[in-house]
């Protein structure tokens, strides 16, 4: 049974840096496909990164590029977001989810976590 469970969500003030991470059980983690997606109140969830399996990396648009940094470790199962330079409208629940074989490109993922939430006050 695959588990994905993020952890270091919380209360962030705009300018800081916060890092989420998330922990893959009961998969070959490292031949997964990992991404971030976020979703703030009102509105619908949305892509923010992925690292493929090999190793390659895409971000969503200029709003996170530069600022936030996905990576792996494949040895603790863990997938990192490190955010930087905050912005309130950072805000939201963040997810990680995996897909069996997935590259930075992949769209559909088959394993969600359930989220942790980042508040970025002003």
């Amino acid at each position: 049974q695959v588990q994905l469970v993020e952890s270091g969500g919380g209360l962030v003030q705009a300018g800081g840096s916060r890092r989420v991470s998330c922990v893959g059980s009961g998969l070959s983690f490292s031949n997964y496909g990992l991404a971030w997606f976020r979703q703030s109140l009102g509105k619908e969830r949305e892509f923010v990164a992925a690292i493929g399996w090999t190793g390659g990396r895409r971000y969503s648009d200029d709003s996170v590029k530069g600022r936030f940094t996905i990576s792996r470790d494949n040895a603790k199962n863990t997938v990192y977001l490190q955010m930087n330079s905050l912005k309130v409208e950072d805000t939201a629940v963040y997810y990680c989810a995996a897909q069996a074989f997935g590259t930075e490109y992949t769209v559909d993922y088959d394993y969600w976590g359930q989220g942790t939430q980042v508040t970025v006050s002003s």
